[in-house]
């Protein structure tokens, strides 16, 4: 069985992805500060924010971006879709951190 058929749906998610990257008009960073507003307006879950995150970081967007982006949509989508937002990223950083732990005790 070939890669693409074991991960169909990650495969069309990077497709996705990799057509509106090309589609935006958007410098790197900006279009992945708008995609992490994007995920709040959606009330995205964790898995979003992690896969996004990981994005943003290899582009240098730091935490005080992501907080930036927070504190400017906030009086657009509202304290619930900001807390809620809050939540799934702390989640996602968690998930994040546990998967590095169990890769590097793998490798030893």
């Amino acid at each position: 069985m070939s890669e693409l058929t074991q991960t169909p749906v990650l495969d069309l998610l990077a497709s996705m992805t990799a057509d509106s990257i090309e589609a935006s008009s958007l410098d790197a960073e900006t279009l992945m500060l708008v995609r992490i507003a994007a995920l709040v307006a959606v009330d995205a879950p964790p898995i979003s924010y992690a896969l996004n995150l990981e994005a943003a970081s290899s582009l240098d967007i730091d935490p005080d971006q992501v907080r930036g982006v927070l504190a400017a949509i906030a009086p657009i989508v509202g304290t619930a879709r900001i807390a809620s937002a809050t939540g799934n990223i702390v989640e996602a950083l968690a998930v994040a951190i546990e998967t590095a732990e169990l890769d590097e005790g793998r490798k030893n």
